[in-house]
């Protein structure tokens, strides 16, 4: 359930359980265990990963919860969802396959009991093993590769790469540090085993993931260690197109844009956390910049790659957003020409500092003002894609048009689809080609934009792009 992030951890817990003896099962399959990793970040977050639970008891398998969820509540949640037969956190990944294995035996397992993580050293689902070889590249030599501990749950030619774990920052609505800890940056011959073995496993664009990518390198002394990192990457055999997620504007430096708009392979993409444009608002939630220095950093960022996608998310409805607050993040809007905005209303979250603010907006306010903010980025987003009408664009194939038939609509059976670089994984829009067959599932495809559909667009193919490396 929930981000990228708990998407890698996932596929680490299915390497690790399968080092210790277990099979996975395919959709249809009965199975003798169902492991849900959850999520705990907003309120529809946890929902689902109930819903998810329960539904997964009535399947008659033994259920065990871990994530997010599972990591935030603990023994609370284990009393009150008795349908999961243990409810186990973090320090139970690295012995996790001999803890399901007294699940299915039938024995008690001590539920997790939560503790604020930002007081302990941060924590990996899995340890890694160093292997024998050492990744060095010229001018730098960054010790021995991790043996990798993953397995793939699908076949996808994108597949998120986790960067770090953890966050230092502590905004003032957010929970996140409490339950996955300080901020600990992977180590580069980390990051660069992991890369070449998603390579080897068919992807072609990496997913870098973190709770916040600015920081990189900073605990590791070296806070331009990302800029140093993504080349590299880039060169990485079978890898055609590396994406960074989750940008702090404070901390976004002109160094890293030059990186991510001037390196070979590297999209021009940036997801920046701005989260409001009033500068009073951001500093009643910890954070900082304006509207002026937010507009400086998409002029900055287009100076540099005129086509570059830039998306964010903000939160409305903040304790203390005035009216005049609400027109500042529109100003901004209008003026950031932003390709996707995600939009939240505002919610206490337990144990954050907003909790006990002055100045609670009532939830019935909160949803009127999400509906105007929607409304607006909804035209101001789907302009921008109308501005892409005659450009070209790079498209990673990721649908056929022959898969999910039930769940598509009519006009789109049989058509292809996949991402530009302006659009990251199921976040921001896609590519739908406009004739049926043709490409295939991993091509990267030259592509014409023909038509825009809200932040969609229609795209003619034009030419096949040969992998500029070839994998292995």
């Amino acid at each position: 359930m929930g981000c990228a992030r708990n998407e890698v951890d996932s596929e680490e817990i299915a390497g690790r359980l399968a080092e210790g003896g277990y099979e996975l099962v395919g959709d249809g399959e009965q199975a003798d265990l169902v492991v849900v990793n959850t999520c705990g970040f907003i309120e529809q977050a946890k929902k689902d990963s109930i819903d998810t639970l329960l539904a997964a008891s009535d399947t008659g398998a033994k259920v065990v919860a871990v994530g997010c969820l599972a990591e935030r509540y603990g023994a609370e949640l284990a009393k009150d969802l008795p349908e999961a037969d243990a409810v186990l956190g973090f320090d139970h990944y690295p012995d996790l396959a001999a803890r399901l294995g007294d699940v299915l035996a039938g024995h008690s397992v001590d539920s997790h009991v939560p503790s604020d993580r930002r007081l302990l050293l941060p924590i990996s689902p899995v340890e890694r093993p160093a292997a024998a070889s050492e990744i060095t590249v010229p001018g730098h030599s960054w010790g021995p590769a991790s043996r990798i501990v993953r397995r793939r749950l699908d076949d996808a030619p994108v597949a998120p790469l986790k960067l770090a774990s953890g966050c230092d920052r502590r905004c003032s609505f957010c929970a996140i540090p409490s339950f996955r800890g300080s901020f600990v940056s992977r180590g580069p011959a980390e990051v660069l085993s992991e890369a070449r073995w998603l390579a080897e496993h068919g992807v072609r664009e990496l997913y870098l993931v973190s709770e916040n990518s600015t920081s990189y390198g900073k605990d590791l002394g070296d806070t331009a260690l990302l800029e140093t990192l993504l080349p590299e990457l880039a060169a990485v055999p079978g890898i055609d197109r590396v994406r960074l997620s989750y940008l702090q504007p404070a901390e976004t430096r002109p160094g890293l844009v030059r990186a991510i708009a001037g390196t070979p392979g590297v999209a021009d993409y940036f997801d920046l956390s701005f989260q409001h444009a009033s500068g009073p608002v951001l500093r009643r939630m910890r954070r900082f910049g304006d509207r002026e220095s937010f507009l400086a950093l998409c002029e900055q960022i287009r100076a540099l790659a005129p086509e570059a996608g830039i998306r964010t998310n903000v939160i409305v409805g903040f304790p203390g957003e005035t009216e005049a607050d609400l027109v500042e993040l529109e100003q901004f809007l209008i003026g950031g020409r932003l390709d996707a905005v995600g939009v939240f209303g505002y919610s206490d979250e337990d144990g954050t500092e907003a909790v006990g603010l002055d100045g609670h907006v009532d939830p019935a306010e909160v949803n009127v003002r999400v509906q105007r903010i929607t409304s607006l980025v909804d035209e101001l987003t789907s302009q921008r894609a109308e501005d892409r009408i005659g450009t070209e664009v790079l498209v990673l194939v990721e649908r056929d048009g022959t898969e999910d038939l039930d769940d598509m609509a009519e006009s789109e059976v049989g058509l292809a689809s996949g991402r530009g670089e302006h659009q990251a994984p199921e976040v921001d829009g896609e590519c739908v080609f406009t004739e049926v067959g043709g490409v295939a599932v991993g091509e990267l495809i030259r592509a014409r934009v023909v038509g825009s559909d809200g932040v969609d667009l229609i795209v003619e193919a034009l030419e096949t792009m040969e992998p500029s490396r070839s994998a292995g």
